[in-house]
C-alpha cells in the first residue's frame, strides 16, 4: 500500500506536465520557449530552498550544478528546439522513449536489472503514445530529432545521477530539489538572453501562467519526481513518463475541443496499460545493488526513518 501511494503522488508529476501544452499556448506569450524554461525553474527553486532554509555544502554544489543541468538546465532548451522543429507527436514519442534510456543507465550505474517484461512495458507504452500523438503529415527534422534524442537521455541520465548520488544526510527532497531548479534556472538564463534577447510585455494572463507554471508545474511536480526517485527504482519513476502525453491528450479534447479518433483513444489504453503493468513488473522484479549503491541506499532508508522523510 505504502509503495502505491507512492507510486500515485510521483504521477502526479507527469500528470501535471502533460498541462504545460496548453497553458503555454493560451496565457504565455509566444515563441519564447527558453524564458518560459527559466521562469518555471529559477524562481520555483529559489521558492523551494528558502522553504527549505538550506544550501548545499561540499561536494554537493557541483552535484547540484551537474544534477540541474542534466534535469532541467540542459533538459529545457533541447526538448523546446525539438518542440519548435518537429510536429508534436514526434517530439512527444522521442520522450516517451526515455524510459529506455533509464532502464541501460540504471543498469550500468545503479544495478538495476530490468527484467524483460519491463522493457516491454516500455516499448509497448512509447508505441501506445505514439498511437495517440503522431499523424501522417508528420515530417522528421535531423536537428529536431537530434535534440528530442538529446534531452531524453539528458533527462534520464539526471534521474538516474539522482537516485545514485540521493542527498546528503539530514537534508530533505525540497531542498535538494530547489538546488536543482536553481542550477537549471541559472544555466538557462544566458541562453535565454542570448537567443531571444530582452523578456516580453506580460499581462495578467501572462503572470498567472507563468504562477502556474512555477509553483505547480514545477515546483511541487518536481519535489514530487525527485521525492519518487528516492525511494521508488529509477525504471519505475521513468515508466510513468507517459502519462504526460496522454494527459496532454486529454487537457486537449477537453479544454481545446480537440478530437480523439478510435486509433488515439486505443493508443491511449495501450499506454496507460502498460504504464500501470510496468509498475507491477518493478515492483516484483528484485533489485541487486553493488556495494557503493547499497550504501547509498542504507542512508537513503535511514534518512526515512528520522525526522525528515522523503
Amino acid at each position: 500500500m505504502k509503495r502505491f501511494a507512492t507510486v500515485a503522488l510521483t504521477a502526479l508529476a507527469p500528470v501535471s506536465w502533460g498541462s504545460t501544452y496548453v497553458v503555454a499556448t493560451e496565457l504565455l506569450p509566444p515563441d519564447r520557449p527558453l524564458f518560459t524554461g527559466a521562469m518555471r525553474a529559477l524562481p520555483a527553486g529559489l521558492l523551494l530552498v528558502s522553504l527549505s532554509r538550506t544550501l548545499p555544502k561540499g561536494a554537493w554544489w557541483w552535484k547540484s550544478a551537474v544534477l540541474g543541468t542534466l534535469n532541467i538546465g540542459a533538459f529545457f532548451p533541447l526538448l523546446f528546439l525539438s518542440a519548435y522543429r518537429l510536429p508534436g507527436g514526434v517530439a512527444a514519442v522521442l520522450g516517451a522513449a526515455g524510459p529506455l534510456f533509464v532502464v541501460g543507465l540504471a543498469a550500468l550505474l545503479l544495478g538495476e536489472r530490468a527484467s524483460l517484461r519491463t522493457v516491454l512495458a516500455a516499448v509497448v507504452g512509447a508505441f501506445g503514445v505514439s498511437m495517440v500523438v503522431l499523424t501522417a503529415e508528420a515530417r522528421l527534422d535531423l536537428v529536431g530529432v537530434i535534440a528530442g534524442v538529446v534531452s531524453s537521455a539528458s533527462m534520464g541520465a539526471g534521474t538516474v545521477m539522482t537516485k545514485r548520488w540521493g542527498r546528503p544526510e539530514g537534508v530533505g527532497p525540497l531542498a535538494v530539489t530547489g538546488w536543482q531548479l536553481t542550477a537549471g534556472g541559472l544555466f538557462i538564463i544566458p541562453i535565454a538572453a542570448l537567443v531571444e534577447g530582452a523578456p516580453p510585455a506580460l499581462d495578467g494572463k501572462a503572470f498567472l501562467g507563468y504562477g502556474y507554471m512555477m509553483l505547480i508545474n514545477t515546483g511541487i511536480a518536481y519535489w514530487l519526481w525527485f521525492r519518487g526517485i528516492g525511494q521508488l527504482t529509477a525504471t519505475s519513476v521513468t515508466l510513468l513518463g507517459p502519462l504526460s502525453p496522454l494527459t496532454a491528450a486529454v487537457i486537449g479534447w477537453a479544454a481545446l475541443g480537440q478530437a480523439l479518433t478510435p486509433v488515439q483513444l486505443v493508443g491511449m489504453a495501450i499506454a496507460f496499460a502498460a504504464t500501470v503493468a510496468g509498475q507491477l513488473f518493478a515492483a516484483k522484479a528484485p533489485q541487486p545493488f553493488s556495494s557503493a549503491e547499497k550504501t547509498d541506499q542504507n542512508i537513503s532508508m535511514d534518512l526515512r526513518d528520522g525526522a525528515v522523510r522523503r
